[in-house]
C-alpha cells in the first residue's frame, strides 16, 4: 500500500507570485501532514521515539503556535499569546483528528494572508521573537520552519508503517 497526499505540489500548480507561492507551499505541507495524522497509528501520535524529542502532536502544536506568531500577529495584526514551551511540553489530550483542524485554521488564514500582500509589504520591517527582519523574511521562515517539522512528520509516520506499506509523495518522479 502507497500513502500519498491529496493536493498538488506548490511548483506543480504553475508560475506565480512571491505571496501565493508561499501560500500554496504551506498548503502542500498541510496536505503532508494531513496524510501523517491520518495514517499514524493512534498510539503513536503522542509518542516521543527518545528522550527529549517530540512527538507529532507536539510538532503540530508548534506548527500551529509559531505560523500564528510569525504570520498571523506580526504581519496580520492578529492577537496572539503563545505558550512555546507548553507546545513541546503537551503530552495527549488532543487527538489527531482536533491537531490536523486547528493547523488547516492557521494555515488557511496563513494562506489567505499571504495571497494578500504586494509587492511594497514584502520590505517593511519588523521584529520577532527579537529577530530584525522584514515582511519577506517573515514569509521565508514560516515556509522553510513548516517544511522542516513536515519532514520530521513525515519521518515518524514512516517509522510507523507496518513492512509493505509506503509513502510517496511524488510518484510523477518514480522513473526518474
Amino acid at each position: 500500500m502507497t500513502l500519498q497526499p491529496r493536493v498538488a505540489t506548490a511548483l506543480s500548480r504553475g508560475p506565480a507570485e512571491f505571496g501565493e507561492l508561499a501560500a500554496r507551499y504551506l498548503e502542500e505541507y498541510l496536505a503532508k501532514i494531513r496524510l501523517t495524522l491520518e495514517a499514524l497509528p493512534a498510539d503513536r501520535l503522542w509518542w516521543r521515539p527518545a528522550a527529549g524529542a517530540n512527538s507529532a502532536g507536539n510538532l503540530v502544536l508548534h506548527l500551529c503556535g509559531n505560523l500564528s506568531l510569525w504570520l498571523l500577529a506580526s504581519v496580520g495584526g492578529t492577537a496572539f499569546e503563545r505558550d512555546r514551551a507548553g507546545e513541546f511540553a503537551a503530552e495527549g489530550g488532543v487527538d489527531a483528528k482536533e491537531l490536523e483542524a486547528r493547523l488547516a485554521d492557521v494555515v488557511g488564514r496563513c494562506a489567505a494572508l499571504l495571497r494578500g500582500l504586494d509587492g511594497k509589504e514584502l520590505g517593511q520591517a519588523l521584529t520577532v521573537q527579537g529577530y530584525s527582519t522584514d515582511v519577506l523574511g517573515v514569509a521565508f521562515h514560516a515556509v522553510e520552519h513548516m517544511s522542516y517539522h513536515t519532514g520530521q512528520l513525515l519521518f515518524l509516520l514512516k517509522q510507523s508503517l507496518p513492512d509493505g506499506e509506503r509513502v510517496e509523495l511524488y510518484p510523477q518522479h518514480r522513473r526518474e
